[in-house]
């Protein structure tokens, strides 16, 4: 599997795996026929370990987001250095301010992995710079804009012909400049609006040693 692209076979068979949809990825309609884990055995009941359960918690985070196992326990391990709520929290509210997941979140690309394509194509400004790293972090009254390229991008267009989400988070606001879009981070994210059923205490006992 690329690390930067999946195709609808994975897409679907991680998300099946999980049980959940994970619509960072991409993919809608996983658990809409088959709404079991893949193979063979998909469809038997299983007594799934506490340990097995939690990881699967945390699994959702990494997939949805794309991000690698080694990137989230750096992300965990700042996140518990900040001690203004609980760390999980900061956590979500972390990966929802990075670039490639708000360019997501705006519906103007089909998956977060789309999204990190196009920032490192060049197609995304923050505050009118062109910026090229899908993990920056955007901050409250940062502007986000597309160029003239990236709106006639393939992924752009995918995304406004059947935009995955059904509407952009209340952090975001949007608006049109021109014949382009244009958007601002309003407030910070809050923990709720991570898309995708979760469970924050399961991900929290994965990583409790981690210091």
């Amino acid at each position: 599997m690329s690390k930067t692209t999946m195709g609808k076979k994975s897409a679907f068979k991680i998300q099946r795996r999980l049980g959940t949809e994970l619509p960072g990825l991409g993919k809608a309609g996983a658990l809409e026929r088959r709404p079991y884990g893949p193979g063979m055995h998909g469809m038997k009941r299983k007594k799934l370990s506490d340990y097995t359960i939690r990881l699967m918690e945390k699994q959702k985070v990494r997939f949805h987001y794309g991000i690698r196992e080694k990137q989230l326990l750096t992300m965990v391990k700042n996140a518990k250095k900040d001690t203004s709520r609980a760390w999980v929290d900061t956590l979500i509210i972390n990966l929802e301010q990075r670039l490639d997941n708000v360019i997501f979140r705006l519906n103007w690309a089909p998956s977060i992995a789309a999204a990190r394509q196009m920032v490192s194509h060049g197609h995304i400004k923050i505050n009118g710079k062109k910026v090229d790293v899908a993990s920056a972090k955007v901050g409250v009254e940062d502007e986000i804009s597309i160029t003239d390229k990236g709106a006639k991008s393939g992924n752009y267009l995918q995304a406004k012909a059947k935009p995955r989400l059904s509407a952009i988070p209340a952090y975001l606001a949007a608006e049109k400049d021109g014949e382009k879009e244009k958007a601002k981070m309003v407030s910070f994210p809050l923990p709720e609006d991570i898309p995708f059923a979760f469970e924050k205490r399961l991900v929290i006992e994965y990583y409790w040693k981690v210091r």
